[in-house]
């Protein structure tokens, strides 16, 4: 099962949807390899943990920068944390961790949110669109890991008020790309569970 999430568990919708795939399972690795400078000093990861310990699981913070990411197959749950998205996808690949993200998608819940979230989409090239400055590490190719051919934007109500002629620019490459974007507000999820996907609203 995947969860494509803008920010997080933070939404009782969201917190009720999961609880069935969640609820049942006993350990979780929060990833923190998309913030490049502060890691496990994020300041959203105290609440992550304490989204997944509402489960009653049991957390540890996982780092692909300094860890085989095999090791992520021991866990039960797997939650990728925001950040920067050129950064990570950059890190999954280095590292060769696309096939064991892929087999956790198969095998165990993923979740990802914000940059963690994007990259398990086709493409972060919406990102490009809208904050190219972020690609502090000259990525080319931005393919994501294609875990769905659904493509998103987190944050949407937020990114609104950010950026001028956002919706222009979504449709734009809604065009482009002949796909439709997933306009995500924080409290919003994707849920995907045998290729069947299900959008909460937070």
């Amino acid at each position: 099962m995947i969860a494509l999430l803008s920010n997080g568990i933070t939404s009782e919708a969201l917190r009720n949807a999961l609880r069935e795939y969640i609820a049942p399972l006993s350990s979780a690795a929060v990833v923190v390899t998309a913030d490049n400078e502060y890691k496990d000093r994020n300041y959203h990861v105290p609440r992550v943990i304490d989204e997944l310990k509402y489960y009653g699981l049991s957390v540890d913070i996982f780092d692909l920068d300094t860890q085989d990411a095999t090791e992520l197959l021991k866990y039960d749950v797997v939650e990728f944390i925001g950040g920067n998205p050129y950064y990570l996808l950059n890190s999954i690949r280095v590292h060769n961790a696309s096939a064991v993200i892929k087999q956790l998608a198969e095998k165990k819940v993923l979740l990802g949110w914000s940059a963690g979230a994007l990259v398990f989409t086709p493409s972060i090239e919406i990102v490009d669109k809208l904050t190219p400055e972020m690609n502090i590490v000259n990525l080319d190719n931005l393919k994501g890991l294609s875990l769905t051919n659904t493509h998103i934007i987190p944050h949407y109500n937020k990114f609104l008020k950010l950026f001028d002629k956002l919706e222009d620019i979504c449709q734009a490459y809604e065009q482009e790309h002949n796909c439709s974007i997933v306009r995500l507000d924080d409290g919003d999820g994707i849920i995907i569970d045998n290729g069947i996907e299900t959008l909460i609203k937070g």
